[in-house]
């Protein structure tokens, strides 16, 4: 009973369980905070390569754009509604889902 409570009351294993605790839960930078900040990079990271991924699409889209007069008139038409003389454009546009006529 007495080595436990010599054990129990050694200042290096309080100061050692102080410390471990402190830094788990009330420090500046403790656990939680740790998880979060990773949590939060990891979005950044996903946001970083589709960010990435849509800069090579419109670089792809441009030089296309740029060399391909079928293409432009394809973009002009589709976007700016333009056509030729002599042309009708009709325009359907689909009905909203949740309201009714």
């Amino acid at each position: 009973m007495k080595k436990i409570a010599s054990i129990l009351f050694n200042k290096y294993l309080i100061a050692i369980s102080f410390f471990i605790v402190w830094m788990l839960f009330f420090d500046q930078r403790d656990l939680f905070y740790v998880r979060e900040q990773k949590q939060k990079l990891k979005e950044l990271e996903n946001k970083k390569h589709y960010y990435q991924h849509e800069i090579e699409k419109a670089k792809k889209d441009l030089t296309d754009l740029q060399n391909n007069p079928a293409a432009l008139e394809k973009f002009a038409r589709e976007h700016y509604m333009m056509k030729k003389d002599g042309e009708d454009i009709f325009i359907v546009e689909s009905p909203v889902a949740g309201t009714k006529k």
